[in-house]
């Protein structure tokens, strides 16, 4: 068997990001889900149904960002949940968590890059907001590509500016609050929350995820941390904090601005609900519709970096052809991971009869696809670290999640249900989102000769 490192080809990535940078990139990957995504979930909840789902998914992160720590502490790879679970379950757990991991990745940018389009045709109406997305990929592949300490200080300051953003945005919409607005009835003036809306609760689910979905990804910037046993639980611990909090500023706020029926299923709901404050004229709306592409550019920029390290560690292994695992000779970025990401990423986006299913809109199918593998790689996680503690027990633990058994068993618990209800309530989606991963998992089985050629490189 021939080794990788034996060939001298391993690969490597630099180890040069701060504690502050992975902070970015925690709450840069996920603030976008502040901004749209979740509003689809008062179209099947109302907004007290949709509350009680946020606060369970809330608890469900929180409790598994506590327990992934562990992992991504013990195990500084670049592929992330893909490592974890590979030396947990062997080949094919690897390859079912970085075939997830990869879906989530590759799908959650194009419903960012498609909300990008929706906030730059509210300033430019002649603007076609899908030719806007492509224009996203291709402008943020090329900054990821240019070097990651560079798209790391970017990620920071986009964060910064995004926060800063949804505060001025709870603020300036905090004197219309009003709570009857934000408990009024739905869509018939049925009650807002009652035993009828308990279905809705479930199917809004995705919708709730989507507040916190890709926070894991700062797993896969391991590798480039200065300092990952101490810097990565600051980052992911901190970062989950300042999500929560702004979850819930943002949902509240938006929904007693006004009628909050209006703000379900469009990809813009905080100029939207500025709009019914303010009026359409107003310097602060468009000054929410410029700030606002922050915190979308945050997370679209973010996660391109998430997929092409998953891309790449993959590749890395045989898992994906090794054309992907190549780096750049100038930036030491996995260039190639990140242009094969975003034409996936850009085919999505014109995909409409192929997404569009179910009734619901292009974004939400996408959300949707991507909340399939983040809930995938959730539950495989999870069994993951329960795995590893019992067949190895002697592994270096930097951080150990706390209150084990029980937090980690809660997350489990918490990605079963979101599986089970998302399958009911979602079953077109389910079955594309089951179509890749039984094709990939016809590649992953063609192709066992060539990992077994390239010899297995191991982090741990």
């Amino acid at each position: 068997m021939k080794s990788n490192k034996a060939a001298g080809a391993v690969p490597a990535l630099k180890q040069t990001l701060s504690t502050m940078q992975l902070w970015g990139i925690a709450v840069g990957l996920v603030i976008s889900g502040e901004y749209f995504g979740w509003s689809y979930g008062w179209a099947s909840a109302g907004t007290m149904g949709f509350t009680v789902t946020a606060i369970f998914i809330a608890a469900m992160y929180a409790t598994f960002i506590f327990s992934f720590t562990e992992l991504t502490t013990s195990i500084p790879h670049a592929g992330g949940p893909f490592a974890y679970s590979k030396k947990a379950f062997g080949p094919l757990g690897g390859y079912i968590a970085g075939a997830a991991t990869l879906i989530e990745f590759v799908f959650a940018p194009p419903a960012i890059a498609l909300a990008i389009g929706a906030y730059l045709n509210v300033q430019f109406p002649a603007l076609d907001p899908k030719t806007a997305a492509v224009g996203a990929y291709f402008v943020f592949m090329g900054l990821n590509i240019v070097g990651v300490q560079v798209a790391a200080t970017f990620e920071l300051l986009m964060t910064l500016l995004a926060i800063f953003e949804l505060l001025v945005f709870m603020g300036v919409v905090a004197p219309g609050f009003s709570v009857a607005h934000f408990v009024k009835g739905g869509w018939s003036g049925q009650d807002n929350f009652s035993l009828a809306s308990i279905p809705g609760m479930f199917a809004a689910i995705p919708f709730a995820i989507w507040f916190f979905l890709a926070i894991e990804g700062v797993a896969m910037a391991a590798e480039e941390a200065k300092d990952p046993k101490r810097s990565i639980p600051i980052a992911y611990i901190t970062g989950i904090l300042t999500l929560v909090v702004l979850a819930v500023g943002v949902m509240v706020f938006a929904g007693g601005s006004g009628d909050w029926t209006k703000l379900a299923n469009i990809n813009d709901p905080l100029p939207q609900a500025m709009k019914i404050i303010v009026g359409e004229n107003s310097n602060w709306l468009h000054m929410l519709v410029w700030l606002g592409l922050f915190g979308l550019i945050a997370s679209f920029h973010g996660i391109i970096l998430g997929y092409s390290r998953q891309i790449f560690a993959l590749a890395r292994e045989g898992f994906l052809p090794h054309y992907f695992a190549k780096i750049h000779p100038r930036f030491n970025t996995p260039h190639r991971a990140i242009l094969a990401g975003g034409a996936i990423g850009i085919a999505a986006i014109y995909s409409d009869e192929l997404i569009k299913l179910g009734g619901q809109t292009l974004t939400a199918n996408i959300v949707t696809m991507s909340v399939f593998g983040a809930i995938t790689m959730y539950i495989i996680s999870m069994l993951s670290l329960f795995q590893l503690r019992r067949t190895a027990p002697d592994m270096v633990r930097p951080f150990r999640a706390p209150f084990y058994p029980w937090f980690p068993a809660f997350a489990l618990f918490g990605a079963c249900v979101c599986m089970l209800t998302m399958i009911y309530y979602n079953l077109l989606i389910f079955g594309v989102f089951a179509g890749f991963m039984a094709f990939g998992y016809g590649f992953f089985l063609l192709t066992k000769h060539k990992r077994d050629d390239l010899g297995a490189y191991d982090a741990a």
